[in-house]
């Protein structure tokens, strides 16, 4: 609103004389620009591998970009997820209850705004979706039928979603044990303290961390040698990291109090040409899309703004205790409660608690800047 300000009279300065006058010139730039401060994102980090890196903040981003179809394309050195046998197994798998729902980002961002504001303790679920799905085509006009897409998406909220949430489902995890859509801007390497000539940490570094703290076997430890490679290696940690994170959802209460971070995947997996399945979602596949998507890094830098958000707000906060881990829901494979499991993890899930140390670290190496470099002998003088 308005408000006041005394303002002071000022005396008038007479014009000056034209005796006074001198010689205008022009002001020669003489500092270099640091190209290497930006604000940048997940996609901003990964995106180097597709296109030459660009000088300047990134713009922000209104549309996911979670579908393979319009985000990135075969990045090189990725694996494509596995296709499935041609022949048909002894027990067919259930068909996916989104298989005929359109794909695309616009798709992808209509259905995380669905699920950013359906209440689950509605009494009727199925009409509490129908309401935000004609809600939320005001703004992503997708051509998809609202009653057909509420009902696809009722069988996901009875979907186990395995140990790491005590195999609850989303339909337990009511609105007041969700932070929804958590934005964050977080600084690196001193965020608006340009680091000048002098090298920041780059997202090599991370390649470190993981091969440090991951033990061996773990489904995502070959990511390390994947951001260890040029160019993504080279891509510098400096500016500001800016990003939402899609949910974080409180389990548990009292001593077993957790959070799970969480990213909704509209993701379309499986063999063109035929309805995708809850095989085509089961774990290991999950894995070699989430390689082959860059995701592990997204879950590492969100798995870093929980625990900055937790360690501000959570008293007697201790990451070992409260950092449960990440799931990445692929949405098309949630097919409720028969949907198929492996080692109790259900189809469609993607579960992986990295340890704590690790974000720790992580959280360490974005906030603190480089060493600076030895100091020759007369500097040490």
């Amino acid at each position: 609103g308005p408000t006041a300000e005394v303002v002071e009279p000022a005396e008038e300065r007479p014009a000056p004389s034209r005796g006074e006058q001198t010689e205008l010139g022009v002001r020669a730039f003489g500092r270099e620009v640091d190209t290497a401060w930006r604000r940048t994102s997940y996609s901003g980090l990964v995106r180097v591998e597709e296109q030459a890196p660009s000088v300047g903040s990134e713009p922000a981003v209104t549309v996911l970009t979670d579908e393979p179809d319009e985000s990135l394309p075969d990045l090189p050195g990725m694996p494509a997820p596995a296709a499935e046998p041609d022949a048909e197994p002894a027990h067919p798998s259930p068909v996916s209850p989104m298989a005929e729902l359109p794909a695309g980002a616009a798709f992808g961002s209509l259905v995380h705004a669905v699920l950013e504001h359906a209440d689950p303790d509605a009494p009727v679920l199925e009409a509490e979706l129908r309401a935000r799905v004609g809600e939320e085509l005001r703004w992503w006009p997708v051509d998809v039928d609202p009653d057909v897409l509420a009902a696809a998406l009722v069988p996901l909220h009875h979907t186990p979603l395995g140990p790491l949430a005590g195999d609850r489902t989303l339909a337990q995890v009511p609105l007041r044990d969700r932070l929804r859509e958590l934005d964050f801007e977080l600084p690196m390497a001193g965020g608006d303290h340009a680091a000048g000539d002098r090298p920041g940490h780059l997202v090599g570094d991370v390649a470190d961390l993981l091969r440090t703290h991951l033990p061996e076997g773990d489904p995502l430890l070959p990511y390390a040698d994947r951001l260890a490679r040029p160019p993504l290696a080279d891509q510098p940690l400096t500016g500001y990291l800016g990003g939402s994170v899609d949910a974080v959802l409180r389990v548990g209460s009292g001593a077993d109090q957790r959070f799970l971070v969480v990213d909704y995947k509209t993701n379309l997996l499986g063999e063109q040409g035929r309805p995708p399945t809850a095989a085509d979602y089961a774990p290991p596949a999950l894995a070699e899309a989430m390689l082959h998507s860059h995701y592990p890094l997204q879950a590492l830098l969100y798995s870093v703004v929980a625990h900055r958000y937790l360690r501000w707000r959570l008293p007697g906060y201790e990451p070992e205790t409260h950092l449960g881990g990440v799931l990445y829901l692929y949405l098309r494979g949630m097919c409720g409660p028969e949907t198929p499991t492996t080692d109790g993890v259900p189809a469609g899930v993607f579960s992986w608690r990295p340890p704590a140390a690790l974000v720790t670290a992580l959280s360490d190496l974005l906030d603190a800047p480089a060493p600076d470099p030895a100091p020759t002998a007369g500097e040490a003088r």
